[in-house]
């Protein structure tokens, strides 16, 4: 129900300011809206050629193409005058993400149909994971821990790995193999689930551990720093792995209280020391590399392990053959069959990311969230905090609307402020501290047809509030 308003809201509000902006002159056209592409230049005015001041005038008659261009500002294109049809349309600024139309295009072709890609290749080793019997043996390895945070579900349940595989993704950032192995956890909650409408305690805590994003490998942001010059990409990377990690803590707690988890487990305790003895140990081996042994390294150490879970599901699966054909199957056989339920897991929920996505879209260009992003850099700034943490702060704002805007904010302020700025390492830390709330809630709870989320939808927003907060601290510290 709150998902649900909160889009409702999102979408009115949108439409209304969009249709208010044009009649009330502040907007010459809305076609942007609904048909323009990211970083498209924005038509602002259109008058006759002898209306222009004389220069401008004589500048595009002599023009090859007919264009003029006034550049103001170097890093935007302040305004381009272009001849076409006796007129001259007037363009100024970019546009801060894809209208409507080309927003349910993009949704499919560069955001579903991968997806499903991902999902029908995991889906299928999932399948050869259950067959074989390698998810029953890892679900009670891990039972003793999994009973105390998720207490309705069964010992041994096969959820269990399913999440633990999601978990290990996510921690090593391994994002095209964690949507698999979590959507595979819905889906395996969902079967113990009494009320399948509504989120059940265990899909809460579940989704609110995994989009708390606790990362220890933030491979993309390295390289979107590696890209931008940094003098050391990889020193963001500490910060990154403490403000998930406290994220994570205080997603943990916040449900745990909800759900009144006996937090003096000692099973629970063994494995938080574990988890924070194994994050410092990793963190001082990387800290004594140097700057090419560090890049080397994370660029790596993913990739390695995540061709090390293929072949062990292959390796597994051709020793416990015999498995396979008591199921009346065979190892590729069991694979296709996998893969083909990826395929309409991901068909499945393309409607529900297309109605997210879209929202978000006339959200930016209706000028609602720049506006509200001032307001609140503003009323900051007003508080005496550094401008160059207010100057990140559209990263942080944009993070739980959309992964790839806030992408789109982070290359722009490491390319304005500079990538080594305290601005660029504090986005870049923005970026890699949680995911991206509203995508996932569409994503996790759409594949399993959940209506009512309950209290997660606030949660999530409530450990990104936390994310941010920490962010800054350990920015300033570090910084």
């Amino acid at each position: 129900m709150v998902l649900s308003r909160f889009w409702l809201t999102i979408f009115i509000s949108s439409i209304v300011f969009i249709v208010v902006s044009l009649f009330a002159g502040n907007s010459y056209t809305i076609d942007f809206v609904l048909n323009g592409k990211k970083d498209d230049p924005i038509l602002v005015s259109e008058k006759y050629l002898q209306d222009l001041p004389a220069f401008i005038k004589d500048s595009i008659e002599k023009a090859p193409d007919k264009t003029m261009v006034i550049n103001r500002d170097t890093l935007n294109i302040d305004s381009t005058y272009v001849l076409s049809n006796k007129t001259i349309k007037i363009y100024s600024g970019k546009q801060k993400s894809d209208g409507l139309l080309p927003t349910c295009k993009n949704t499919l072709v560069d955001l579903i149909l991968p997806l499903i890609a991902y999902l029908a290749f995991f889906c299928g080793l999932m399948e050869l994971l259950i067959i074989s019997g390698a998810s029953a043996k890892l679900a009670k390895l891990l039972s003793p821990v999994f009973v105390k945070v998720f207490p309705s579900i069964p010992k041994d349940h096969p959820s269990i790995s399913y999440m633990t595989l999601n978990f290990a993704a996510n921690f090593l950032g391994l994002d095209s193999a964690a949507t698999p192995f979590g959507l595979k956890a819905m889906e395996s909650l969902q079967e113990l689930n009494p009320e399948k409408e509504r989120a059940s305690d265990a899909q809460i805590m579940f989704l609110c551990l995994h989009a708390s994003g606790l990362t220890l490998i933030a491979t993309s942001i390295i390289g979107y720093r590696a890209a931008a010059n940094a003098s050391n990409p990889a020193d963001v990377m500490l910060p990154c792995i403490i403000t998930s990690f406290i994220g994570t803590i205080a997603a943990f707690l916040i449900v745990g209280i909800k759900q009144k988890i006996n937090f003096k487990s000692a099973s629970l305790v063994v494995v938080l020391m574990t988890l924070i003895a194994a994050i410092v140990g990793l963190l001082m081996y990387v800290n004594h590399l140097d700057l090419i042994g560090k890049n080397y390294f994370t660029s790596n150490l993913s990739g390695l392990i995540l061709i090390g879970i293929i072949a062990f599901t292959l390796l597994f699966s051709f020793i416990k053959e015999k498995k396979f054909t008591d199921a009346k199957t065979t190892v590729f056989e069991a694979f296709v069959s996998g893969a083909n339920n990826g395929v309409k897991t991901g068909v499945t929920i393309f409607p529900y990311v297309l109605g997210m996505l879209v929202a978000i879209s006339l959200f930016r260009n209706s000028g609602l969230f720049e506006i509200i992003s001032n307001w609140i850099a503003y009323f900051f700034s007003n508080m005496g905090i550094n401008k160059q943490i207010t100057d990140a702060l559209p990263v942080a704002m944009l993070r739980p609307f959309s992964s790839a805007g806030s992408r789109g904010f982070l290359i722009d302020s490491m390319n304005t402020f500079g990538a080594d700025s305290m601005t660029g390492r504090l986005s870049s830390i923005f970026q890699c501290s949680a995911e991206s709330t509203f995508y996932v809630i569409a994503v996790y709870f759409g594949s399993v047809n959940i209506k009512n989320t309950r209290y997660a939808l606030g949660t999530m927003l409530l450990v990104d509030l936390v994310c941010v907060i920490t962010a800054i601290f350990v920015a300033s510290w570090f910084f």
